[in-house]
């Protein structure tokens, strides 16, 4: 991708998504009452498709804060020169100890603190390199054609990335289900007073993704041509890529992912610095600890305290802490794993979570509107769409070292995931079906047609059309 205004592609899909989730996802999770929405899994269908469905969840969110875990390690090792190995087994004992200690309430302001302090240090970044390019005299130069270029059309299919359709199509069903079917975003959601909060909160993300990313990707237009421009900026990146990344470096030259810390510890005063690493190490261990009490909460929660009769409260905090310890350890783990990896970390995470992101969609739209798929469909289609994605997905072949000479974009795999789920759930039911298969939830819930021409689906739907067309006049907006 290598920066540049396609970065926007990214949130095309965003409103579209958050139509459906406040008037396919949200509702009926809401007046249900639950408190888990794996516990509406369960009632649907049975205990085993909850568990599945923890286990999809525990695995796709420990790989992805592991990628985490790497970025922060990456940007200390940079700045600090500290061992790449060590910053991460310093990091993650840490965050560990301290998710021990504290639990979740000493997290509880980690997402807010992390989204001040990451604005904020993107303001200052686009102060500096602008007042840069201005000093070097380098304002009125024009930036690449190329990286100016939103609109792609390829398709994904033979190689090609970021196109509008799988962007779109991808996109769509990886957001509905990051923001309608992940229990860490789904809770916000239904613990609001009512259904109209619900809509607000969905139409304010709809709206402000967009604007925060353009002002990244303007900051990264900035930034970036700054570097192509001064020679000593660029030698202090290849240096550090060098020196800490010496066999990427000779396959792959420079590190997109360092352009940024480099720059941070090149051009910004040493004070504002130190308030910058500070900040944003402790932003991202809040965020880090906020995750692993996730994990181990899920875990103590599907698996051992389950039933009528719960735990004693020395043995429930006992396999906690435990769960924490195994959840730090195997984020470790991933950051180890994803770590040798060229590829933008933002890219990394996604590319992840599209494999898991297709079948957990297609569990919820099922328990909520089909009666003909059972359990044992369910559970097959989860399985069954995660394992191929698996092996369609070029993240995980990279890693485990095979090749199956197809390569499909991964934003294609939240698709393709939804597709097969539904298909292998259908058709494993069909064969496998019995009486009563329909659980303890009664499947009474109606879209109307009326509710697509509200306020908020209505505003939502326009945003998409601006989205799209100012995608489509970026290039002439700044060349």
């Amino acid at each position: 991708l290598g920066g540049g205004m396609k970065w926007l592609t990214f949130e095309m899909a965003v409103p579209i998504a958050m139509i459906f989730i406040m008037l396919i996802i949200i509702p009926p999770l809401f007046r249900s009452g639950v408190v888990s929405i794996y516990e509406f899994v369960e009632r649907r269908f049975d205990t085993s498709t909850r568990l599945i469905l923890s286990i999809v969840f525990q695995i796709s969110r420990a790989l992805g804060t592991g990628v985490m875990v790497y970025t922060i390690a990456f940007i200390l090792q940079a700045v600090l020169n500290i061992d790449f190995v060590y910053t991460i087994l310093i990091i993650s004992v840490i965050t560990i100890v301290y998710s021990w200690q504290g639990g979740m309430k000493a997290v509880v302001w980690g997402d807010a603190i992390q989204m001040i302090i990451l604005f904020a240090g993107l303001v200052i970044c686009l102060f500096y390199g602008w007042n840069l390019l201005d000093a070097n005299g380098l304002q009125d130069l024009r930036y690449d054609p190329e990286r100016l270029q939103v609109i792609d059309y390829n398709w994904g299919f033979d190689g090609g990335q970021y196109g509008i359709i799988p962007m779109i199509v991808g996109g769509f069903f990886l957001y509905a289900s990051y923001y309608g079917c992940d229990q860490t975003q789904a809770q916000r959601m239904l613990s609001a007073k009512n259904e109209r909060t619900i809509r607000q909160l969905l139409l304010a993300n709809g709206l402000l993704r967009f604007p925060v990313v353009l002002v990244y990707c303007i900051m990264g237009l900035i930034i970036g041509l700054f570097a192509f421009n001064t020679p000593e900026f660029m030698g202090a990146i290849e240096a550090v890529t060098q020196q800490h990344f010496p066999e990427e470096f000779a396959s792959h030259g420079i590190k997109p992912d360092l352009m940024m810390p480099v720059f941070i510890l090149e051009y910004l005063p040493h004070g504002m610095i130190g308030i910058l690493m500070i900040g944003i190490l402790s932003a991202a261990m809040s965020s880090l600890s906020s995750t692993i009490n996730s994990l181990s909460a899920v875990t103590v929660e599907d698996f051992f305290n389950r039933g009528k009769t719960k735990m004693e409260t020395s043995k429930y905090m006992r396999i906690s802490k435990l769960s924490v310890v195994f959840w730090g350890i195997v984020c470790i783990g991933a950051a180890f794993l994803f770590g040798g990896s060229n590829s933008p970390v933002i890219e990394i995470i996604n590319a992840i979570g599209s494999v898991f992101y297709g079948p957990v969609l297609a569990t919820f739209v099922l328990a909520i509107f089909s009666k003909k798929v059972n359990a044992n469909g369910m559970k097959a289609g989860i399985i069954g769409a995660v394992l191929v994605n698996l092996l369609f997905s070029k993240t995980m072949q990279k890693i485990f070292g095979f090749d199956i000479g197809f390569d499909i974009f991964w934003m294609w795999l939240n698709f393709t995931g939804f597709i097969l789920a539904v298909a292998l759930a259908y058709l494993v039911s069909y064969f496998t079906k019995k009486k009563n298969d329909e659980g303890e939830v009664e499947l009474e819930y109606h879209v109307k047609t009326s509710d697509f021409f509200t306020k908020e689906p209505l505003i939502l739907v326009g945003f998409f059309v601006v989205i799209l067309v100012f995608s489509y006049m970026v290039p002439t907006i700044f060349s």
